[in-house]
């Protein structure tokens, strides 16, 4: 069953506080590891379905307005990108990864990440739809 694509909201907030089950095993190994990641995943390398595509330089949390900023580093010409909370497929704070369920070019091809207009409501709509319009199937959060 499709589940709708809602971009700005997290699919599982519970991925956040270190309650990925594949990561049950390994935080016993790295408390204090996850702890600390509550605060802010920046920093963390992210992953997209086929490689690495940078780090995040900062996220938001916000109820419905969730995203992360990602600095693609010389992979796109030291572009950053505006990432949805929703493209999130899961976090691995103990590997200090957030993997997202984007391809490098459907994320080198998103519209381009501008500091001074990324919080009004036209460049959200459009990167909103961007992303929407560039996933058609959602696969289910992990469980």
């Amino acid at each position: 069953m499709m589940q709708p694509f809602i971009p700005w909201a997290w699919r599982d907030p519970g991925l956040l506080m270190g309650q990925d089950p594949t990561l049950l095993k390994r935080r016993d190994e790295s408390l204090e590891a996850d702890e600390e990641a509550h605060a802010s995943l920046a920093g963390y390398d992210v992953e997209a379905t086929d490689g690495g595509i940078g780090s995040i330089d900062e996220a938001s949390y916000a109820v419905g307005e969730a995203y992360l900023v990602v600095d693609t580093g010389p992979w796109i010409f030291g572009r950053k990108v505006l990432l949805p909370a929703g493209t999130v497929q899961h976090v691995d704070h103990v590997e200090r990864k957030v993997y997202v369920d984007r391809t490098k070019e459907q994320i080198k091809s998103s519209p381009e990440y501008d500091k001074d207009t990324f919080a009004t409501p036209e460049y959200r709509d459009r990167v909103g739809t961007y992303y929407t319009d560039s996933y058609r199937d959602v696969p289910p959060p992990l469980r």
